[in-house]
């Protein structure tokens, strides 16, 4: 049998099977609310419905973290990686796909490393760093590889009344303040289920 790290036996592929059909359905859902934008309030220039479903994705791949280790945890998102590429081919543009495929692997495996580095520490601070990490550089590639430059996305808008920008960057700039608010928020559930989700026995946490 492989081994993992420290000689910890590999995880079984079915073990990733939950975690990387949560990420594929996560990340399937985000591509097709991100073309919807956010009319109430008048948050039409500044929202989509994606900055809400995206988020749970880091939730996902931070207590797989926790329950398999940073190897298993990559392993997963390899697995949703080329599932959502796949999936949202057929559910938003080819360009939204290469947009997000890009902006999930890169973004959650600099999650995976921030809280494998952090997750000795208080249990809260790696998750909450992780999703951070995660989401800045998501937000990022996500928004300038799929809208810069299409002319019905850049067109210029004021950006909390201080500046004109592009309308993606202003909807990346909203979006990566709701993701901001997310990981907060995210710390509740994933407290709640620190007992179900017993920590890899390779690296041990604190509570």
């Amino acid at each position: 049998m492989r081994s993992g790290p420290a000689g910890a036996p590999a995880v079984p592929l079915r073990d990733l099977i939950l975690p990387a059909a949560a990420m594929t359905t996560v990340v399937a859902a985000a591509n097709v609310l991100v073309q919807h934008p956010v009319e109430a309030f008048g948050l039409q220039d500044k929202l989509t419905w994606g900055a809400f479903a995206y988020p749970f994705a880091f939730l996902v791949t931070d207590l797989t973290n926790r329950r398999f280790g940073p190897s298993a945890a990559r392993r997963a998102v390899y697995i949703g990686f080329a599932l959502a590429v796949a999936l949202s081919v057929a559910v938003a543009t080819p360009r939204i796909a290469l947009a997000s495929g890009t902006a999930f692997l890169l973004g959650q495996l600099l999650d995976v490393a921030v809280f494998s580095r952090l997750r000795r520490m208080a249990w809260w601070r790696a998750p909450l760093a992780a999703s951070v990490a995660g989401s800045a550089i998501d937000t990022a590639l996500f928004f300038s590889i799929a809208f810069a430059g299409v002319s019905e996305m850049s067109a210029p808008v004021y950006f909390a009344g201080l500046a004109v920008v592009p309308l993606w960057i202003s909807l990346a700039a909203y979006d990566f303040a709701v993701k901001l608010a997310f990981a907060g928020l995210l710390l509740a559930p994933y407290g709640a289920l620190m007992g179900a989700v017993r920590p890899f026995e390779g690296v041990p946490t604190r509570r």
